[in-house]
């Protein structure tokens, strides 16, 4: 082979290898970040449910000992559907998109596009507005939402005046790929800031909801058994203490007892009865200075 053919060939491998990093690394740079600040949303979520719980029942939720991928898998039950929802909705999105940008650039009805899409950018920066206001004026009432409209208002509004100058292009320069960098980073962030708000607040409506129904659900939770050798001095009336045997062979057996959770290497118990308002949470240790047997 030719010196000058055999440097072609080596150029266009190089090229084509290089060209393959490049899509490795667009690829990464597209789906890391939005799986990042889903993992974060999830860890958030998981955290504010169990703080709030925890607080609802009077106890601080460190006590609990809970690792991250508790915290996650905490959450995976409440945000399920939402985040289906999002992901179908952002496949939705993702066609309009492109059906909008090829009408645009082909020339088929772009004025009708371009004027529905500053209305509907108008549209959104009103809900924007209405909803930061609402937040401000009765946050109790409205924390629930007026965050997820606000990251929505923002969302369409931003995509609203890309397509405005996609159609604009002709007569009005395009941004630089530093310019976009910029707009896309602060926009990425106001959103990103916007979820974790409504997060906190709906985790911890959920987390104060799941202690007050541990109040009619104590009952349908495990009922314990707790064998000790030595008196646990349980302060609950409403946990019984039976002394079983006589002489070394003495144990105390404690009644009334439902299992809550084990975690940390220490299980957490309810009693007949509990309550958040003046109900005990027992905490003894998982291992041999206690027998434990569970039942229906």
């Amino acid at each position: 082979m030719p010196a000058g053919a055999r440097h072609r060939a080596m150029t266009e491998a190089g090229g084509d290898e290089r060209s393959s990093w490049s899509r490795a690394l667009g690829v990464i740079s597209a789906i890391g970040p939005p799986v990042t600040v889903a993992t974060a949303l999830l860890f958030y979520f998981g955290w504010a449910r169990a703080e709030a719980q925890a607080a609802q029942m009077g106890l601080n939720v460190s006590l609990f000992g809970y690792a991250v991928q508790d915290y996650i898998l905490i959450s995976i039950n409440a945000l399920f559907l939402p985040l289906v929802c999002i992901l179908a909705a952002s496949v939705v999105w993702l066609a309009v998109d492109r059906w909008l940008r090829r009408r645009i650039e082909e020339g088929r009805g772009r004025a009708l596009i371009l004027k529905a899409a500053g209305i509907t950018a108008l549209l959104s920066g009103l809900l924007v507005g209405v909803s930061l206001v609402l937040a401000v004026v009765e946050p109790a009432r409205t924390a629930l939402f007026t965050p997820y409209l606000m990251a929505l208002g923002v969302l369409v509004a931003t995509w609203c005046m890309r397509l405005r100058r996609l159609g604009r292009t002709r007569t009005s320069p395009a941004l630089s790929s530093e310019q976009r960098a910029v707009e896309t980073t602060l926009i990425l962030s106001i959103v990103t800031l916007l979820l974790f708000w409504g997060t906190a607040d709906y985790a911890q409506a959920v987390g104060r909801r799941l202690a007050l129904n541990f109040e009619q659900g104590v009952q349908y939770m495990p009922r314990a058994d707790v064998y000790s050798p030595k008196p646990l001095g349980i302060g609950s009336t409403a946990v019984t203490e039976v002394r079983v045997g006589d002489g070394d062979g003495t144990l105390y057996r404690y009644d009334g007892l439902r299992l809550l959770v084990l975690s940390g290497g220490r299980f957490f118990f309810l009693h007949d009865g509990w309550t958040p308002r003046d109900g005990t949470v027992i905490v003894l240790p998982d291992d041999n200075s206690v027998r434990i047997e569970f039942r229906r």
